[in-house]
């Protein structure tokens, strides 16, 4: 998401509520005046008017802090094909560690050994796989 400065947040969730500057103005009990400033990013709202001014824009203040309303429609499938793709990268490591460590104190099988070996090798594919799929 682009980065958008808390004037330009302001001036957008301001139209979107079918507002005017002095209407917004009137709410806060300040002047249109002040708004135009805010919305030119000549000045920002005083920290004491930024609960009032979110709550009738419908965001949280952190939302306006950071200069854009927030994606509320949860993970990116992008962010999730990451996740993913580290988690399986982990268990491989993780699989290769267990057995290695679990070897040099002589406690476990071979089969077993070899079992733990193939889930970390499927997911290092898998993994291999996803990365490659995405390039």
């Amino acid at each position: 998401m682009e980065k958008k400065t808390i004037g330009t947040t302001i001036a957008e969730l301001r139209k979107k509520n079918g507002m005017t500057q002095a209407e917004l103005a009137e709410k806060l009990g300040i002047t249109d005046k002040a708004v135009s400033k805010w919305e030119r990013d000549l000045s920002c709202p005083d920290i004491a008017t930024l609960p009032k001014l979110c709550e009738i824009l419908g965001i949280s203040v952190d939302e306006l802090m950071q200069g854009a309303v927030m994606e509320k429609k949860g993970a990116q499938p992008e962010k999730i094909k990451d996740l993913i793709y580290t988690v399986l990268r982990a268990l491989s490591l993780a699989m290769g560690v267990a057995v290695a460590v679990i070897s040099i104190v002589d406690r476990i099988e071979m089969e077993v050994a070899a079992m733990m070996l193939g889930f970390g090798l499927a997911c290092l594919s898998v993994a291999s796989f996803l990365k490659d799929e995405e390039e």
